[in-house]
């Protein structure tokens, strides 16, 4: 049975890889679902253990599509890559068997494929998780990834588990970094790091590697998540390691070894996109003092533009999560993706911040956030119905704790696991629905429902009650003030 290799392509549906005709029809099949070992024994390849969606194959190519993407496999037979990469053959620092690289088609990335195996003498196995960055970002990668010198392409559809399991839970726990930052970026390294060492490990892989500089947080991030679940992987980052030290040299290494150069407008910024947020930093961000430009947003329109009426929004929770968008229950990726389009209409979730990184440095960012700022307000709302004074209390206190373990990269910590079990208690019962109202760049909230709410009108309101007793007020404030009243009597006798 041949070992799992090969390459898969990501493009729009209308790009469909075609067979040629004189190849056999029946060497294509639909997969959707986790990939079952009897279809792998049919077209010969070793059966796959990822999750997801995600295909490989030996040869043969595989096709599966589902709405609006298409996933391909085109792939290069055992020998053929052996002989490509020259495997077995000690690279300039050391040897590597094969290593899987967080892979995005761009210059750094495909400039790294060659390196690695220049330097480490092993296989390359690039990898491309699909988080919601878009279909541009994803189209074309298998074409790069082999020009580079690859051996094989992994894509995987990270979607829902993102939103799911990495992004509601800091929603649930109220995690806001800095008083501002919704850890878009921070939150979405662990779940691209967890499948890399899937597929390390599914390709017998012995080492991981990214593209990180050594400036920022998401080396931290991505390493730290690959010691908690894989501490026998070697880690390569070769930002920290070669001589390259810009765009010029990167380009002329890639002339070099006859690797194509991405033909790409290059942003002025430096941006990362998933299906959380947008994030924009460089150029004329990097001076706290500049403005944004008005063209720079992509996620939001301006507010000044945004409609000239106001949309009424109204989100379910269940258990401290959003299910639902005016009455209509969603996935959590769905859920996201129709309020991110809501939100970006009217403006919604502009952040411009100078935050801490990890490394010490201070940095200038602005985010474009329109989904989670919705869901975010939607949900602190809900809870001032179903929290008492003391649990919310707590919860905010952790809540600043939670930010700074997701954004410091400790996801897989006990510490971040275990507060993650006192959130999902504590907000069992804010279940209900709020209804916000959006409006140029604001949310307000007009209504906020629950059948566990511990508001009480016949307690709250002015009138006298059976419940309330305003008469006890009296005896309350004099023990109460106690500790202000003794103060106040010893100052005086000194």
């Amino acid at each position: 049975m041949a070992r799992l290799t090969g390459g898969s392509l990501f493009s729009s549906a209308t790009g469909a890889f075609q067979p040629s005709k004189t190849e056999s029809v029946a060497n294509y099949c639909r997969i959707s679902g986790p990939v079952k070992l009897h279809l792998f024994q049919e077209l010969g390849a070793k059966a796959s253990e990822l999750h997801g969606n995600s295909i490989a194959s030996n040869r043969a190519g595989v096709l599966r599509s589902n709405k609006k993407r298409v996933i391909q496999a085109i792939l290069q037979s055992e020998s053929e890559i052996e002989t490509a990469n020259g495997r077995g053959t000690r690279g300039l620092r050391g040897q590597l068997n094969k290593v899987v690289l967080a892979y995005s088609g761009g210059l750094d990335t495909s400039v790294i494929v060659p390196w690695l195996r220049e330097n480490y003498g092993c296989e390359v196995v690039c990898f491309t998780a699909d988080v919601g960055q878009g279909m541009k970002e994803l189209e074309g990668l298998e074409k790069k990834a082999r020009a580079s010198g690859a051996c094989q392409l992994v894509v995987k559809d990270l979607k829902e588990e993102f939103v799911r399991d990495f992004i509601f839970p800091c929603l649930r726990a109220g995690a806001i970094y800095e008083r501002k930052y919704l850890l878009g970026t921070s939150m979405a390294r662990p779940v691209i790091a967890k499948a890399m060492v899937d597929v390390a490990k599914e390709v017998g892989a012995d080492a991981v590697s990214h593209g990180c500089t050594g400036k920022g947080n998401d080396q931290v991030r991505f390493e730290l998540a690959f010691f908690a679940l894989n501490p026998n992987l070697n880690v390569v980052a070769p930002w920290r390691e070669w001589d390259i030290t810009g765009r010029e040299d990167a380009i002329e290494y890639a002339k070099k070894h006859n690797i194509p150069v991405p033909v790409t407008k290059k942003s002025i910024y430096s941006r990362d996109r998933n299906l959380w947020h947008l994030s924009h930093e460089g150029d004329i961000l990097e001076d706290p003092a500049n403005e944004p430009k008005k063209d720079m947003y992509m996620m939001s329109t301006d507010p000044e533009d945004a409609p000239n009426e106001p949309e009424y929004v109204e989100i379910g929770i269940v258990g401290g999560l959003p299910v639902s968008v005016n009455g209509e229950a969603l996935s959590p990726a769905s859920l996201l993706t129709k309020l991110n389009e809501i939100g970006g209409k009217h403006g919604i979730g502009r952040i411009d911040m100078v935050e801490n990184r990890l490394v010490g440095m201070k940095s200038r960012g602005v985010y474009e956030t329109p989904g989670g700022t919705i869901l975010f307000a939607a949900t602190r709302e809900l809870e001032s119905l179903t929290l008492d004074r003391e649990t919310i209390q707590v919860k905010d206190s952790l809540a600043l704790k939670y930010a700074e373990l997701v954004y410091a990269g400790r996801w897989f910590d006990p510490l971040r696991e275990s507060m993650d079990a006192f959130m999902e208690k504590i907000t069992e019962h804010t279940t209900g629905t709020v209804t916000l109202k959006l409006y140029k760049g604001s949310v307000h909230v007009a209504s906020r429902r629950s059948i566990y709410s511990l508001y009480r009108e016949d307690i709250s309101s002015f009138e006298n009650g059976q419940i309330y007793n305003q008469a006890d007020a009296a005896g309350f404030i004099r023990l109460y003030g106690l500790p202000t009243r003794v103060r106040a009597m010893l100052e005086k006798e000194l």
